[in-house]
């Protein structure tokens, strides 16, 4: 079955560990990996998953990780924490955040509209499109449908259009404007593909690059992330990197990487990207140190910007909600092409986050994630 990208609903985190002492920030936990793969592994046993990751993050990046299981069901390789797993949905801050280092640059605004970012399309989309602004998309309010592939078309369809990735994007936008949108621009939340997709369309066309090229070159090198990619990880006919899996009986069935074997490239800056646990660890930790005032790839009033819900629930590739243990508002996004599953909670008042990553996708990999979640927390907590 063709994977679709979708943004599953988040679980229940009621974690009890309290409120961390009132202006305290959190401190390192050095604890060694096997302290991790101890923790790790009988949540991957009693979830039946193949491979399942896990990481604390601090300003530093990943302070404590640890990878457990295996590659491939049925194998005997085993995981590495080096290895690679997809991120999914959780790309979409990537994106978001490419997108505010060229507000930073004055190459448009958070209120550019889409008639002025899209001038060659402005006559051809949808009127009501023309006024959509570039907050509106990436808190999910332009109105497009959440149906990741236009009226009439396929996953299929999206693999076989002409040309490179950002022609194809090209194609796909020029597309999805055309059709109505399903709810008045700005007056509704519907989690949509589509509005990153034209985000990131928008910032190739801006900078000339390809989205997979740009956000390679600004993000993720810079921030030392060597690991990144797009798609299925891994090689066709080779165990080297996590296999992504389905569940078929109830038991983890492993799907050979290609071409085939993950989203389109014309939602590429909505979720294909894969890296390891701890280059999504720097990653996250470029966030940490914005919200506490320190300056690196982006202003901290830019992060900042980012981490705020502009209608109340959904702003920029996070949610919004209230933990104690995060000493209020914290930030969270899961991620899955179906074959795989993410999750990040990130707590900027007390300088911390918690990963977790595995190669299936599916309800078991949603809880064993939050679990996981909920145990780093706690060993976090604990080892102040």
């Amino acid at each position: 079955m063709p994977p679709i990208l979708r943004n599953l609903p988040l679980a229940a985190l009621a974690v009890g560990f309290g409120v961390f002492c009132a202006g305290g920030r959190a401190k390192p936990v050095r604890r060694p990996p096997e302290d991790l793969r101890a923790l790790l592994e009988p949540i991957r046993a009693r979830h039946n998953l193949p491979a399942l990751a896990g990481a604390i993050v601090t300003e530093e990046g990943a302070v404590a990780s640890a990878a457990v299981g295996v590659r491939k069901f049925g194998s005997e390789v085993p995981v590495t924490v080096d290895d690679q797993f997809h991120l999914g949905s959780d790309t979409k801050s990537m994106t978001a955040t490419l997108i505010g280092m060229l507000v930073e640059e004055g190459k448009f605004r958070w209120d550019t509209t889409l008639a002025e970012a899209l001038p060659d399309l402005a006559k051809t989309m949808q009127p009501a499109y023309r006024s959509v602004t570039l907050e509106q998309m990436l808190a999910h309010r332009a109105g497009f449908s959440g149906e990741s592939w236009p009226k009439g078309k396929t996953f299929l369809d999206m693999h076989r259009l002409p040309g490179a990735p950002r022609e194809q994007r090209r194609i796909y936008v020029e597309t999805i404007l055309r059709e109505e949108p399903v709810a008045a621009p700005g007056s509704k939340y519907i989690y949509s593909n589509r509005s990153y997709a034209v985000a990131g369309a928008i910032a190739e066309r801006i900078a000339n690059v390809p989205w997979e090229a740009l956000i390679t070159r600004r993000l993720f090198k810079p921030l030392g992330m060597t690991t990144t990619g797009f798609g299925a990880m891994g090689t066709p006919g080779k165990i080297d990197e996590p296999w992504q899996h389905t569940v078929v009986d109830g038991k983890p069935h492993p799907i050979e990487p290609g071409p085939l074997r993950d989203n389109p490239a014309v939602i590429a800056p909505a979720g294909t990207v894969h890296c390891s646990i701890g280059d999504w660890g720097r990653y996250i930790a470029l966030h940490l140190r914005g919200a506490q005032g320190k300056r690196g790839l982006l202003r901290p009033e830019t992060i900042q910007k980012l981490h705020t819900q502009p209608y109340g629930d959904y702003g920029f590739g996070w949610i919004g909600t209230e933990r104690g243990w995060g000493g209020g508002q914290v930030l969270t996004h899961a991620g899955s092409n179906n074959q795989n599953y993410a999750v990040v909670w990130m707590a900027p008042k007390r300088a911390f986050a918690v990963l977790a990553m595995t190669n299936e996708g599916g309800d078991e990999a949603a809880k064993a994630c939050d679990e996981v979640s909920a145990a780093l927390i706690g060993l976090h907590h604990n080892g102040r």
